[in-house]
C-alpha cells in the first residue's frame, strides 16, 4: 500500500459487506479519512474510522448526518455511492412496489447523497464521486434482472449527468460496474434462485459462474482496487465514464 489517498475525507455507504465493505478497507488502508455507513451499523465493526448507522432512503437521517459529518471532518474529498438492491424476476414479476423500492434504493439514493454532499465539494472546487452502477444495465441484459438493471442503467445516466453539469468546476464522476462477483447479496440471490427452481444451490451457483468468460466470480477486492483507482487524483484526467470490472461479461 503507498497512501494513495493520503488524508483525503471518504465517504463510503453500505460498506457492512461485500463490494462496499472491501472498498471501506482498501480505503482506510490507502491513507483516507474514512466514513463508513451502513444500515446495519453492527456490520461495520472492525473498520477503521467514523462508523455510522445511515439510512439512505431517508433524506432527514442525511441531512442530519451530514450536519455530524461537516463539524467533524468538513467538506468531503470523495463520496462511493454502494447502496443497492438485486430484485429477481422479469417484468411480470415486478410488482409497483418492487420498482419503487428498487429505484429509491438503487437510484435516489445516489441523488440524495451527491445533492448533499457535492456542495462541499465545488466550494473546494474538487471531488470524486463513484456509483457502483452494474454489467447489467444498459451495457448488458441479463435474464430475470428486469427492474434491477434498469435501475443500473439509470445510475449509469446519473453519473454521466453530474460529470457533465460539474466538469468545469473540479468534480469528477464515474461509474464501476461489476459483473458477478461473490459477496453475502450473492449467496442471498442463490437461495433464492435455489428455492424458487428446485435446483440445487451447487447447480445455481454453476448457473452464476458459467455466465463470466474468465470461468470464476470476481471477488470484492478486485472491484475495490478499480474504485481506489477512480477516487484517487491518478484518475485526474477521467470522468464521466463506465469501468467494468466483469470477467469479460461484457463480451
Amino acid at each position: 500500500m503507498s497512501n494513495r489517498l493520503d488524508g483525503k475525507v471518504a465517504l463510503v455507504t453500505a460498506a457492512g459487506q461485500g463490494i462496499g465493505r472491501a472498498i471501506a478497507e482498501t480505503f482506510a488502508a490507502e491513507g483516507a479519512r474514512l466514513i463508513a455507513t451502513d444500515l446495519d451499523p453492527n456490520k461495520l465493526t472492525g473498520l477503521r474510522g467514523k462508523l455510522r448507522k445511515l439510512d439512505v432512503r431517508a433524506q432527514d437521517d442525511i441531512d442530519a448526518f451530514s450536519r455530524d459529518i461537516a463539524r467533524e471532518f468538513g467538506t468531503l474529498d470523495i463520496l462511493v455511492n454502494c447502496a443497492g438492491y438485486v430484485h429477481q424476476g422479469t417484468v411480470f414479476d415486478c410488482s409497483d412496489k418492487d420498482w419503487d423500492f428498487s429505484f429509491d434504493l438503487n437510484v435516489k439514493s445516489m441523488h440524495r447523497m451527491i445533492k448533499t454532499f457535492l456542495p462541499g465539494m465545488l466550494e473546494k472546487k474538487k471531488g470524486s464521486i463513484v456509483n457502483i452502477a452494474s454489467a447489467v444495465s444498459s451495457i448488458r441484459g441479463v435474464p430475470n434482472r428486469y427492474v434491477y438493471g434498469t435501475t443500473k442503467a439509470a445510475v449509469i445516466g446519473l453519473t454521466k449527468a453530474v460529470a457533465a453539469d460539474f466538469i468545469k468546476q473540479g468534480i469528477r464522476c464515474n461509474a464501476v460496474c461489476p459483473g458477478t462477483i461473490e459477496s453475502p447479496s450473492l449467496g442471498e440471490r442463490i437461495t433464492e434462485v435455489s428455492r424458487e427452481t428446485g435446483k440445487t444451490l451447487d447447480t445455481v451457483r454453476a448457473d452464476f459462474v458459467a455466465r463470466q468468460p474468465m470461468g470464476r466470480l470476481g471477488t470484492p477486492d478486485e472491484v475495490a482496487l478499480l474504485t481506489l483507482f477512480l477516487a484517487s487524483d491518478e484518475s485526474s484526467y477521467i470522468t464521466g465514464h463506465t469501468y467494468l470490472v466483469d470477467g469479460g461479461m461484457a463480451l
